[in-house]
């Protein structure tokens, strides 16, 4: 049986017929230290995350990555507007979370680091 989905899954990646996950289901808040996903975007969970902003990012779509190991690429919300998120009061954080949005960006990954470093020449 493992050879066949084996082979399925191959058939499947070349012709890139690919399924949509569904939104995990809501969950209790994460530990810290963990990611939280929506889309493409990706975030960490800092100290200081109360109960009612974990709530409120449920609303907004938000999930804990709950399966490993998980290969997909995401940009990366930096720390500091978690931070900024985190501390504003609650009438402002749609607007902070747009902004912390806007500001994520891919990691670079090693693949790419080394193969993008120019290949130096010995004479």
């Amino acid at each position: 049986m493992a050879v066949i989905n084996t082979l399925r899954n191959r058939f499947r990646r070349l012709l890139r017929l690919r399924k949509e996950r569904a939104t995990p289901r809501r969950s209790s808040k994460p530990a810290i230290g963990s990611y939280i996903v929506r889309e493409d975007v990706r975030m960490t969970i800092q100290a200081g995350l109360s109960d009612q902003l974990w709530r409120w990012l449920l609303e907004q779509g938000w999930r804990e990555v709950i399966f490993q190991p998980d290969r997909r690429r995401y940009r990366d919300v930096p720390s500091a507007w978690v931070t900024r998120l985190i501390d504003s009061p609650p009438e402002l954080c749609a607007r902070v979370l747009d902004a912390a949005v806007e500001k994520a960006a891919y990691r670079p990954s090693v693949r790419s680091a080394t193969a993008a470093r120019p290949l130096l020449r010995r004479k």
